[in-house]
């Protein structure tokens, strides 16, 4: 199918997905190793603070062993580097490998792979009419205050996996019964590189369905999040295509959702499943 073929409406779909793959690597960045894995890319401003570390080798920078990674991103953040999120996050190979840990505020500054998972909190109502709940991010968050989310989306903490992560974060986020998140469906798994204010981001995000109850309403436990609204699945895709009202990420994996769940016509989710995996991690 020719980019002339093209429906014009399928443009703004394309766009957040071309927005969340816009790093070039490795761009100005030097690699950095743990042992012999290249694990990173890091900018020039963080090579100059790792040289002052004697961190510096004959092809970038590195630490020896994985037990260095966590007190280097605590001596990164001491360095003025980034902000403390005080929550450890694993460090993994290419083979998915635990190496070590790190700060999480560090992970973009060394240009780290970071996992994470978001959940699509869905309602098949009676009439066959198919629902999405959304939230509106805290505006006392660090990152995108105040732009809509996922019902559920986090960062998967050191020793967790993402089904693990999901039961917990849909608890802490919404209010959801362990049993209930329990039945979220793995649907799907989206990469994406891009640079942000943080540092280079090089995330990778667990996905899941969950079919909740027409009379389930969610609670914000932790304070993360504004408010809930349940809204028709069209609606939702009208403000991915329109606007730029979500967050970054959560546009990608609502329109992983929306060509499973066939709202675009089979040329055109073709096309947009060949972007969602045609970037490299």
């Amino acid at each position: 199918m020719s980019d002339k073929s093209l429906s014009p409406a399928l443009e703004p779909f394309l766009r957040h997905i071309a927005a969340c793959n816009s790093a070039v690597l490795p761009g100005g960045r030097l690699p950095f190793f743990c042992g012999t894995e290249q694990i990173g890319w890091i900018s020039p401003a963080t090579a100059q603070a790792l040289e002052t570390l004697g961190l510096q080798r004959s092809q970038g920078f590195g630490v020896k062993v994985g037990a260095e990674l966590f007190p280097l991103s605590r001596t990164l953040c001491e360095m003025g580097l980034y902000a403390s999120h005080d929550e450890a996050f694993d460090v993994r190979n290419d083979n998915g490998l635990v190496l070590g840990q790190v700060d999480r505020g560090a992970i973009p500054v060394l240009g780290l792979a970071a996992e994470g998972v978001h959940l699509n909190g869905l309602v098949e109502r009676a009439d066959g009419l198919l629902f999405l709940w959304v939230a509106r991010r805290s505006m006392s968050k660090r990152l995108d205050p105040g732009k809509l989310d996922h019902l559920v989306a986090g960062g998967m903490s050191a020793g967790l996996d993402p089904q693990t992560t999901v039961v917990k974060e849909a608890q802490e986020e919404a209010g959801i019964p362990a049993e209930l998140a329990a039945t979220a469906r793995p649907v799907s798994r989206i990469e994406y590189a891009l640079e942000r204010p943080e540092g280079l981001r090089r995330d990778v995000l667990h996905c899941y369905d969950l079919l909740l109850p027409e009379g389930f309403v969610p609670v914000a436990e932790d304070g993360e999040v504004e408010s809930f609204h349940l809204m028709p699945i069209q609606n939702v895709m009208t403000l991915v295509q329109d606007t730029d009202s979500f967050k970054f990420n959560v546009n990608l994996v609502l329109i992983d959702l929306f060509i499973r769940r066939g709202l675009f016509v089979p040329a055109e989710a073709d096309v947009l499943r060949n972007a969602l995996a045609g970037q490299p991690r």
